[in-house]
């Protein structure tokens, strides 16, 4: 498969319309038509279904369409890592975190790298920490900004400074809200918003100590923000992570000798990076040494 034809394969499934594709892309019709047949013959699947006013993409096609887009990504990545190899620091660090207080001292280490190196940007994707590993296996991600643990057999890592800490977001007007701590006992009757994470709620149902069928779980979230939505319309109390964010009507409660946890910036072992990303990981590592 060339990139190119892949470039066509995604603006006829982004237009619908095999002809407006063509236009878009600057090519005959007859040609763009011609180079799908190849790429459905090339890959022995139907990628698309036809009718007289638009095309749709078949199951597999839907799954092209996704490898696809993460291809051409990779494609330019890699291109603009190699344009920039021999030059003063530039390009894209593409840096994947959860919902981590620790995101602030992120932020700080980017603002002074940046001082120095004034050409270098950073993609932040934000997201739970399958979904981040997963990027990063992919090649689309150089770090990210985990809650431990990791598998250390899989990434070097620098632990990061702040301690990240658990506690519940409860309505204002809530019973719990006048409590300065809870305890497990304080909460374990009330239904429960908790992480997606499984090891994390593992950490939880032993501070609750608890089994999953002793409680009531009425939802799951991977970032909380949504999920604050639910604790104000009384859907159920959130276990999470204190954050430095606040929401109208909802109060965060520490929990009394709950798990403390530490988050680290990592990066996948034995990858070779950029001269860019190889910098400033080499940046943070004496950034935090400093601190």
């Amino acid at each position: 498969m060339e990139i190119r034809v892949l470039r066509y394969f995604i603006a006829v499934a982004r237009e619908e319309n095999i002809t407006r594709a063509a236009a878009k892309l600057n090519i005959t019709q007859p040609t763009l038509s011609r180079q799908l047949k190849q790429l459905e013959e090339e890959l022995g699947v139907k990628l698309f279904e036809r009718n007289k006013h638009k095309v749709t993409l078949t199951n597999d096609g839907l799954l092209l369409r996704r490898r696809a887009q993460e291809i051409i990504s990779l494609s330019e990545k890699t291109k603009n890592e190699v344009s920039h190899s021999n030059e003063e620091l530039s390009g894209e660090i593409a840096i994947g975190s959860g919902e981590l207080r620790s995101v602030d001292t992120l932020s700080k280490m980017i603002k002074s790298f940046q001082e120095l190196h004034p050409d270098v940007s950073f993609n932040i994707f934000s997201g739970n920490s399958e979904s981040i590993k997963d990027l990063m296996s992919q090649g689309l991600l150089e770090l990210g900004l985990l809650m431990e643990p990791v598998q250390i057999e899989k990434y070097d890592f620098v632990r990061m400074n702040v301690e990240e800490k658990w506690g519940i977001l409860v309505k204002d007007d809530s019973q719990l809200a006048k409590n300065s701590l809870v305890t497990a006992d304080d909460i374990k009757s009330f239904p429960l918003i908790l992480p997606v994470r499984h090891d994390i709620n593992h950490e939880i149902l032993n501070w609750l100590n608890v089994d999953m069928g002793d409680i009531k779980i009425v939802s799951k979230y991977n970032l909380i923000y949504n999920s604050t939505k639910l604790v104000r319309n009384d859907v159920g109390i959130a276990i999470g992570l204190k954050l430095d964010n606040e929401y109208d009507g909802i109060k965060f409660i520490p929990l009394k000798e709950s798990p403390t946890l530490n988050s680290v910036l990592a990066w996948q072992s034995g990858q070779i990076f950029s001269k860019t990303t190889k910098s400033f990981i080499e940046f943070i590592k004496k950034y935090l040494k400093s601190m």
